[in-house]
């Protein structure tokens, strides 16, 4: 869209002696940018914006059904993101030996997987039952979501103790009480 044009000039100028400077030669180079704009091609560009192209072999989907498709489509990549978050935090890392530098990954790797199971397995049911989670964000306790985070997901449960004891040979499970919020959208009750 742009027609760049530039021009350079370079100017030697000669310094003199100066205390325990010797006398020296200075090139000065000054390049000129001038830029102008294709109207055909800028045209051409307002004229696409806002345009994508959706394919499908499915010729009975509906236009609205592939937009619908295509924006609540499972990215892989999202969830690679999360290795630069704080749930993973895979940064840079100063170990000794290439083997620990692979099982570091490939335990962040399980943990990433579990974090995907969670949260799309909890997506799946809201959508499912046509349900919203709320109480998930901090300070906003009334507003729900369908499409509810794992990280969101484990900060709601944060507090949660589970005690496990062994009593006369046997073991006992307890577990704090769920509050409200922790309960209501998966209870029936």
């Amino acid at each position: 869209m742009l027609q760049v044009d530039y021009e350079t000039t370079s100017e030697t100028i000669h310094k003199r002696a100066y205390r325990d400077q010797p006398a020296r030669r200075l090139t000065e180079t000054t390049v000129r940018v001038t830029a102008t704009l294709d109207p055909d091609a800028y045209e051409q560009a307002q004229r696409l914006l806002g345009w994508r192209v959706y394919v499908s072999n499915d010729l009975a989907l509906s236009l609205a059904a592939a937009v619908y498709g295509y924006r609540n489509e499972y990215l892989i990549e999202r969830c690679f993101g999360r290795y630069k978050g704080k749930a993973l935090g895979l940064t840079p890392v100063f170990l000794a030996s290439d083997q620990r530098v692979k099982g570091l990954i490939r335990l962040l790797s399980l943990g990433l997987r579990i974090l995907c199971l969670l949260e799309f397995s909890v997506r799946s049911e809201l959508d499912s039952t046509q349900q919203e989670m709320p109480g998930l964000y901090a300070g906003n306790p009334k507003r729900a979501t369908a499409k509810p985070t794992a990280e969101l997901l484990l900060r709601a449960f944060r507090g949660l103790t589970l005690t496990v004891m062994k009593i006369n040979g046997t073991l006992q499970y307890f577990l704090s009480a769920l509050s409200e919020r922790q309960r209501a959208p998966f209870c029936s009750c």
